[in-house]
C-alpha cells in the first residue's frame, strides 16, 4: 500500500489558518513576543433578554390577574435589608460561613410584586385545605402544574414549595392555621426548597 506524505503547502495552509480560529475570551498574539490580547464581547445577551420577555408574556397569559396587579411594578431592585456585616469573632464568622447556603437570590421589584400577588392568590385558594392530596389538587386548579410542586411534611403540617411558572420567583408555604405562604428568591445553591445543611 502506498502512503501519501503530507505536502508542505497543506501543512502551511493549516498553520496559517490557526491564528484566525480564536474565539470569545481567547488570548491572541500576533507574534511569539507580542503582548497577548484578550478578546471579549461586550454585546448584551439579546437572546437572554428575549427569553425573559417571552417567559413573562407566557406568565401573564396564564395569570392575567397577577399581570394586571404588577403591570406598573418598577424594574429597580426592591428595598431589602442590607447584608449583615461579617462578625469579628472567628467562631461567629465560621458559623456565619456555614449558614451561607441559606442565601437567596435577590428579587427585583417586579419579581417581588408577582411573588406577593401569587402568595395572596394561593392563600385564598387553600382555604379549607389540610392534607397533601387536597393541597396538590388545589394548587393544580390554581394553575400550578403538580409535577413542579414539591410537597413535603414539616412535622406540624404539610409544606410546599415551587417556582412560579415562566416568571419565578419561589413560593413556599405550610398549611398551618392560618397558612403561612411567602415569596422568595431561589437559593444560591439552586432550587426553591431550603438546602438541608452547610459545609
Amino acid at each position: 500500500m502506498k502512503r501519501l506524505a503530507p505536502t508542505v503547502t497543506g501543512v502551511a495552509a493549516v498553520l496559517v489558518s490557526l491564528p484566525f480560529v480564536a474565539g470569545c475570551g481567547t488570548v491572541v498574539g500576533d507574534a511569539p513576543d507580542a503582548t497577548p490580547t484578550r478578546v471579549t464581547s461586550s454585546a448584551p445577551d439579546i437572546d437572554h433578554e428575549a427569553r425573559v420577555k417571552a417567559a413573562k408574556a407566557a406568565h401573564d397569559r396564564k395569570f392575567p390577574e397577577v399581570a394586571k396587579v404588577c403591570a406598573d411594578a418598577p424594574a429597580k431592585p426592591s428595598e431589602e435589608p442590607s447584608p449583615i456585616e461579617s462578625p469579628t469573632d472567628p467562631w461567629a464568622r465560621r458559623v456565619a460561613e456555614n449558614h451561607a447556603y441559606k442565601q437567596q437570590v435577590r428579587m427585583d421589584a417586579d419579581a417581588r410584586c408577582r411573588g406577593d400577588a401569587h402568595a395572596r392568590r394561593i392563600n385564598a385558594g387553600l382555604e379549607g385545605v389540610h392534607d397533601e392530596k387536597a393541597l396538590r389538587s388545589a394548587l393544580g386548579r390554581l394553575g400550578y402544574p403538580p409535577e413542579t410542586v414539591d410537597v413535603y411534611e414539616t412535622g406540624a403540617a404539610p409544606g410546599f414549595t415551587f417556582s412560579i411558572p415562566d416568571a419565578g420567583p419561589c413560593i413556599t408555604g405550610t398549611l398551618t392555621d392560618p397558612a403561612e405562604i411567602e415569596a422568595h428568591g431561589h437559593y444560591v445553591e439552586g432550587g426553591c426548597r431550603e438546602p438541608k445543611g452547610g459545609h
